[in-house]
C-alpha cells in the first residue's frame, strides 16, 4: 500500500469518525427537544441558542462526575464493559458508503472507509459483538436489577438477530453481492422511469421485519426492556456513573445512526439521488457528490428521526410479547420471505 493510500484512508477514518461524534451528540439533542415537544414543554434550550450546546454541558458534567465501582462486583470486566460495547458500534461505519465517489487531484476516492466483499457478513458479525458489553456490564455489577436487564437484553438480542439478517438475504440474492456498494447501485435502476427501484419497493416485507427487529437490536422502545426504568431503575447500566455510564450512552445513540444509515442503504437507495442527477452537467461532477453525500445523511437523520418519534409515541411491549413476537411472528415471515425470492431468483435465472 503506498503512503498516498494511507493517508486518504487516514482522513477517511478522521471524517467518519467526527462525523459520528457530531451526529450522536446532535441526537441526544434532537431526543430531548423531541420529546419536549411531544409532550408539550419545552426541553433543553438554556445551554446556547436554542439549547445547542446541552450536549457539551452534558459532557462536562459527566466528567467531572465521581465514578464508582461496586464493592462486590468484578472490577476489571465493570471498567471494559463500556468499551466492549462502544468499540463495535464504531467498527460497523467502516463498510457503509456515505457516497459514490470524488476525485482529488487526478485520484479517485471511494466515498467509503472499506469496501469488503463480505460486507453485510461483516456488520452481522460485529454488531452481534455488542450484546457482549451489555451481558458483562451487567453481570459485574453485582446488581440484581442489572442482571435481569442483561439477561433480557441477550434473549432479545439472539432472538431478533435471526430475523434481521433473515431479511436481508432477499435483498442479496436478487442483488448478487453481499458488497453494500452493490446494493446501492442495484437500487439506481428506474421502474417506467419514473420510480426509483428501491428496495423499500421490491421488499416491503424484508424492510417491515428489518426495521421492526432493529428497533429490539438497539435496546430502543417499544423494546427497550432491558432498561425499563419502571421496573428494573436503569436495568443493565444501573451501577455505572459518570463517563463509563456515558460510554454506554453513547453506544445506544451510535448503534441508533448506524442502524438508520442502514436501512437507507439497503432499502432506499443509500447516496442515490433520483430524478436529479441525469440533468447534472458533467463538468458539475463535484456538484453530484456532494449532493449524493447530503442526500444520504438526509436519509439518515429521516429514520433517527423516526426512532425518536416511535419512543415517545408507543408503549412498551410486555417481555412474552416480545419473545412471541421474534420467534412465533418475525422469524416465520423472515423465513418466507427467503423462500419466496428464492424461488424469484431461480425462476429469473
Amino acid at each position: 500500500m503506498e503512503t498516498l493510500d494511507i493517508i486518504i484512508i487516514t482522513v477517511k477514518i478522521a471524517v467518519v469518525l467526527g462525523a459520528i461524534l457530531t451526529a450522536a451528540a446532535l441526537t441526544i439533542l434532537a431526543e430531548r427537544r423531541f420529546s419536549g415537544f411531544i409532550q408539550d414543554r419545552l426541553g433543553p434550550n438554556r445551554v446556547g441558542p436554542e439549547g445547542l450546546f446541552q450536549p457539551v454541558a452534558d459532557f462536562l458534567k459527566l466528567i467531572c462526575k465521581e465514578e464508582l465501582v461496586t464493592a462486590r462486583g468484578d472490577k476489571i470486566v465493570f471498567v471494559l464493559a463500556p468499551a466492549i460495547i462502544l468499540i463495535p458500534a464504531f467498527l460497523l461505519f467502516a463498510v457503509i458508503p456515505f457516497g459514490d465517489r470524488i476525485t482529488v487531484a487526478g485520484k479517485e476516492i471511494v466515498l467509503q472507509i472499506t469496501n469488503l466483499d463480505f460486507g453485510i457478513l461483516y456488520i452481522f458479525a460485529i454488531a452481534s459483538l455488542g450484546v457482549y458489553g451489555t451481558v458483562l456490564g451487567a453481570w459485574s455489577s453485582n446488581n440484581k436489577y442489572a442482571i435481569f436487564g442483561g439477561l433480557r437484553s441477550s434473549a432479545q438480542m439472539i432472538s431478533y438477530e435471526l430475523s434481521l439478517g433473515l431479511s436481508v438475504v432477499g435483498i442479496i440474492l436478487v442483488a448478487g453481492s453481499l458488497k453494500l456498494p452493490d446494493i446501492v447501485a442495484q437500487q439506481q435502476q428506474m421502474i417506467f422511469g419514473i420510480i426509483p427501484r428501491w428496495n423499500i419497493i421490491v421488499h416491503p416485507l424484508a424492510f417491515f421485519i428489518f426495521i421492526t427487529a432493529a428497533f429490539a437490536e438497539t435496546n430502543r422502545l417499544p423494546f427497550d426492556l432491558p432498561e425499563a426504568e419502571q421496573e428494573l431503575v436503569a436495568g443493565y447500566h444501573t451501577e455505572y456513573s459518570g463517563m463509563k455510564f456515558a460510554l454506554f450512552y453513547l453506544a445506544e445513540y451510535i448503534n441508533l445512526i448506524i442502524s438508520s444509515a442502514l436501512i437507507a442503504t439497503l432499502f432506499f437507495g443509500g447516496w442515490h439521488l433520483p430524478w436529479i442527477e441525469k440533468y447534472i452537467p458533467m463538468n458539475w461532477n463535484w456538484l453530484l457528490q456532494l449532493l449524493q453525500v447530503l442526500t444520504f445523511t438526509l436519509k439518515t437523520a429521516f429514520f433517527i428521526v423516526t426512532y425518536i418519534w416511535v419512543r415517545w409515541t408507543l408503549p412498551r411491549f410486555k417481555y412474552n410479547q416480545l419473545m412471541a413476537l421474534g420467534w412465533k411472528v418475525f422469524l416465520p415471515l423472515a423465513i418466507v420471505n427467503v423462500l419466496v425470492y428464492g424461488i424469484i431468483v431461480a425462476v429469473i435465472n
